[in-house]
């Protein structure tokens, strides 16, 4: 027994050791593995607990401003107060809803455009249990979530939305706003009319109001008014944002859905200029969303400035010449008269294509208003009578179908069983191809048209058919390319009508017709480079509205330093004879100088020397399935003759008839260049030139 107990009595310290050792063991790989992680991954779990998140966000800047040439400021923008939301990521509709019954109680807002989906989306948020339990488990089970939504909100009744009140109709109107955010992206809640009193509210509770900015936006402003102002365009607001349409477009060019960019004319035109670069902003955020630290990454700038050609004192006036002349000649003859409502002029430097002025004014006679419509130079053709006559006679005298100095009897030509074709006037008598545009002879540019078509006889046997080759539409059409007609002028804006061009057709009669500038269609803006290519002998150069783009600087009124100059684009030479573009240009200066001249009643006096060419079109179209006779009344001039600095053209469709007409092409042609010279001559003498 006792040597059993001692035994057992010596067994025991061993099995102490080894539990001890164990244990010793077990804490001895304990502590390296500590050690593992405190000394070769520390680092790393460290940076795990001091985790950040950085997002980096897009402020917008304002637009580059626009002046005219002489630097007055022609498109500004002007401060506005803003609320903005910057949403944070994760945002749910319940946090937005929060925010907007908080700044619903700071602001009012326009509930006018609330949709039905708009009430029924906070009735849903308002009584959520109560929507979700009216469609079954067993109605759900194959909907997808946006489905399931759409399935819940159609069981929200109108009488549901019917009796919201006024602050509760803001709130879904503010709440519509927040919806449209983007992470990290700010939203314009409202930037129309907040209130200084709004704006100090909404300023002093910013951290009642998460995401919620208190700032200052930009509107474009225009001091001229209308003035250019349907060229000029307009720009998208930040509710519309970018057009869907060119999302791709813009999204890969760094613009954000909520963008705003220009819609329309020289905005649309320019957008890359106006822009601007956006500021950058980089916010940095712990795990848990709250903001550590700020940093501008990149300085935002405002567009680009641009500086057009446009003379804005000149503009107006032209404006003010074209309502004056369509009044009075409205007003001359109302019920002859009836239809006409649009008076068109552009005016151009020839040599360089900077276009001086673009005007187009519409009377409005029920409101008894003008209405400013210069796109309709780039948009609306017309035909426009004998003003083409220059090109024809080039045609022929270039295709060889006529001679310089050849004569021609004006006389009216019968073809077949037609009515005669004549000139204005059955006593032209005989002329020259420089006489036949003084004196604005059809019968001279029936011959040319007849012998491009392949008839050679002349005398023309009156009576006769005649034959006609289907080629000679081509060819005039070609020659009338050179200068423009009936094809793109190129000018720097987002739209330009090329004109319609008539069927071609093997009935002579209509070729003859289109010799005239009575069949095919043109554009005022074509009518410009077209009378600018011959006052630039034979150089066809592109028309532009900008002149040059400028850096932004702060300055209110000022432009900054130069960044970049529109030279001037010469497109094509027109590819013949310069002797025969001098004799048109003689023909031109002849129209306005010479007796007989069908202008020279209206320039024959005047010191600076114009050339040009008148034309009258016969125009037919229906009304209330009747046949309208009326007139489209057409001046195209330069001066002075032989330096010419300035050129325009002018179109006036439906003037009703000859017998019941003001002259008013020639009295916007002349008024038109009186302004300009009188314009230049007073500027020289401040300038003490």
């Amino acid at each position: 027994m006792v040597r059993e107990k001692k035994r057992k009595k010596s067994q025991l310290p061993v099995r102490l050791n080894i539990l001890f050792f164990i244990v010793f063991l077990l804490f001895s790989v304990l502590i390296l593995q500590l050690g593992v992680v405190q000394i070769l991954n520390g680092e790393e779990f460290q940076e795990e607990i001091d985790r950040t998140i950085q997002d980096t966000t897009k402020i917008p800047v304002p637009r580059g401003k626009i002046f005219d040439r002489n630097q007055n400021v022609v498109v500004d923008n002007e401060p506005v107060y803003s609320i903005t939301y910057t949403p944070p990521k994760g945002t749910q509709a319940d946090e937005r809803l929060e925010v907007a019954e908080s700044l619903a109680e700071l602001i009012s807002m326009d509930t006018g455009l609330l949709t039905e989906r708009n009430k029924k989306e906070y009735w849903y948020l308002k009584h959520k249990e109560e929507a979700e339990s009216r469609v079954s488990d067993e109605e759900a089970v194959d909907m997808s979530n946006a489905e399931y939504y759409n399935a819940v909100l159609e069981e929200i009744t109108e009488e549901e939305i019917s009796n919201f009140s006024k602050q509760e109709k803001e709130v879904i109107a503010i709440k519509k706003e927040l919806d449209k955010a983007y992470s990290l992206t700010p939203q314009i809640v409202k930037n129309k009319d907040v209130t200084a009193e709004e704006y100090a509210k909404v300023a002093e509770n910013l951290d009642k109001l998460p995401g919620i900015n208190a700032t200052t936006d930009w509107d474009r402003e225009y001091p001229y008014g209308d003035t250019f102002q349907s060229l000029l365009g307009s720009i998208t607001t930040q509710q519309q944002g970018i057009p869907a349409e060119d999302e791709e477009y813009y999204m890969t060019r760094g613009y954000s859905r909520n963008d705003r960019v220009g819609r329309s004319g020289l905005e649309e035109q320019y957008e890359d200029v106006l822009r601007g670069r956006k500021e950058q902003i980089q916010y940095t955020t712990d795990k848990s969303g709250r903001l550590i630290d700020t940093e501008t990454v990149v300085e935002g700038q405002r567009g680009k400035d641009l500086v057009l050609t446009i003379d804005m004192e000149f503009q107006k006036e032209v404006d003010k010449i074209l309502q004056e002349e369509l009044l009075t000649a409205i007003q001359k003859h109302p019920t002859a008269n009836r239809h006409m409502e649009d008076a068109l002029a552009v005016v151009i430097d020839p040599q360089t294509g900077e276009l001086l002025a673009v005007s187009g004014q519409s009377y409005d006679r029920e409101d008894n208003e003008f209405v400013n419509t210069a796109h309709k130079t780039l948009y609306d053709s017309h035909v426009p009578g004998s003003v083409v006559k220059g090109a024809t006679v080039l045609a022929g005298l270039d295709s060889g179908v006529i001679s310089p100095g050849e004569y021609i009897h004006d006389s009216p030509i019968k073809i077949g069983t037609g009515a005669p074709k004549g000139s204005w006037s059955n006593n032209l008598g005989t002329l020259d191809d420089i006489g036949a545009l003084r004196r604005s002879s059809n019968v001279y540019m029936f011959y040319i048209a007849l012998r491009m078509g392949g008839e050679y006889r002349y005398p023309f046997p009156n009576g006769s058919g005649a034959s006609f080759d289907l080629n000679a539409w081509q060819e005039i059409r070609n020659y009338f390319r050179q200068f423009g007609l009936g094809t793109e002028t190129g000018v720097d804006y987002p739209y330009e009508s090329t004109g319609l061009k008539g069927e071609n057709t093997s009935r002579p009669g209509i070729f003859m017709d289109n010799a005239i500038g009575q069949y095919d269609t043109y554009t005022t803006m074509q009518l410009a480079q077209y009378v600018s290519t011959i006052a630039n002998d034979g150089y066809r150069v592109r028309p532009h509205f900008a002149k040059e783009v400028r850096e932004p600087i702060p300055s209110m009124e000022e432009v900054g330093p130069l960044y970049k100059s529109i030279n001037t684009e010469v497109l094509n030479r027109i590819e013949m004879n310069d002797s025969y573009i001098d004799r048109v240009q003689e023909g031109f200066r002849q129209v306005f100088q010479s007796p007989g001249g069908t202008g020279y009643s209206y320039f024959a006096d005047k010191s600076y020397q114009p050339a040009g060419k008148t034309g009258t079109a016969e125009y037919e179209f229906y009304e209330d399935g009747k046949q309208i006779y009326t007139e489209n009344l057409s001046l195209v001039g330069y001066a002075p003759y032989d330096e010419p600095e300035v050129a325009f053209a002018v179109v006036v469709p439906k003037t009703g008839d000859t017998s019941n007409q003001h002259p008013i092409n020639h009295m916007i042609g002349e008024r038109i260049l009186d302004t300009y010279f009188d314009l230049k001559e007073k500027r020289d003498e401040e300038a003490g030139e």
